[in-house]
């Protein structure tokens, strides 16, 4: 993978070292090291130059970012990949359910890593995978990958300082209230390495945003917005207030009326992690949850 940006310096960066003007920009450590060991990656005016150099207004800045090599313990694979946004910077994938994101022990095929890797190799271009936006195997939705590591390093820095606004449908058991916000801080069960509780006295701060949609034969179909980003943090808050996720088998057990977690990542709103455009993709509803609520239409 080669990218390369351009940039016009403006008179508020006149004096500046090219390297504090990247940090500017989001420009991360591991960039600095690539670019270092990139013969001509740094061109001021048409030179090469190093990181310390003093830029000026109206200097043009032109940086070459080169990965080479992709994700070496990832096996390209062909996989359905449903795009719903790509462009040299990030591509955004809605993942289907009943797949990984990334692989794991004794599970290294079939994964949306996999997708993505073979994806790239039929492009002949190296990809080492990046997912800013890790969606358990058994949700679907929207999924960020960055597609180099400055897209991948400004975006996660966008995750850290809650710029990303995550929004999910979800189908849960009982008459759901209009709305609310559940504020209870969520840690790992003593008993197990997976699931996670409701825990007052050792739990990390979580803060979940719920509205009901539409109400059809005991079941709620609600939109949730998350201010945090702990592990089955919906899961967890919704059987807290004694609404749990449908097909949930982690923490609602005893409810197959579905093969899975009744959960979808329906839309992300940020902005884009070069150009800073806003960004607003949404994935509709998939069609095992649409089957429950038939009438329901996407705002």
């Amino acid at each position: 993978m080669v990218r390369i940006f351009h940039y016009t310096i403006t008179p508020a960066n006149d004096g500046m070292s090219i390297k504090d003007y990247l940090g500017s920009l989001g420009y991360p450590h591991a960039v600095f090291v690539r670019l270092k060991k990139t013969p001509h990656s740094i061109l001021l005016n048409g030179e090469w130059v190093y990181v310390t150099t003093e830029i000026h207004s109206g200097d043009l800045l032109s940086i070459t970012l080169e990965e080479m090599e992709g994700s070496k313990n990832i096996l390209p694979m062909s996989l359905p990949l449903s795009i719903c946004y790509e462009d040299e910077d990030i591509l955004v994938v809605n993942k289907p359910a009943h797949m990984p994101t990334h692989p794991s022990m004794g599970h290294h095929e079939n994964t949306l890593a996999n997708a993505a890797a073979g994806y790239f190799y039929r492009q002949n271009i190296p990809y080492t995978f990046r997912c800013v936006n890790r969606l358990d195997r058994d949700t679907t939705g929207l999924t960020i990958l960055a597609k180099h590591m400055l897209s991948s390093a400004i975006l996660n820095t966008q995750v850290t300082n809650r710029q990303i606004s995550r929004e999910y449908l979800a189908i849960v058991e009982g008459f759901l209230p209009d709305s609310g916000t559940i504020n209870a801080p969520i840690g790992r069960k003593d008993d197990s390495s997976i699931e996670r509780q409701v825990d007052f006295l050792h739990g990390e701060h979580a803060i979940t945003h719920y509205r009901r949609l539409s109400y059809r034969e005991g079941l709620s179909l609600v939109s949730l917005h998350l201010e945090t980003g702990r592990t089955h943090q919906i899961r967890v808050h919704m059987r807290h207030i004694g609404h749990p996720l449908i097909g949930d088998f982690l923490y609602n057990p005893e409810n197959r009326i579905i093969k899975r977690q009744a959960l979808h990542a329906y839309r992300l709103q940020f902005h884009h992690p070069i150009t800073r455009t806003a960004m607003d993709l949404s994935a509709p509803l998939p069609e095992d949850m649409a089957a429950f609520f038939p009438d329901f239409c996407a705002f």
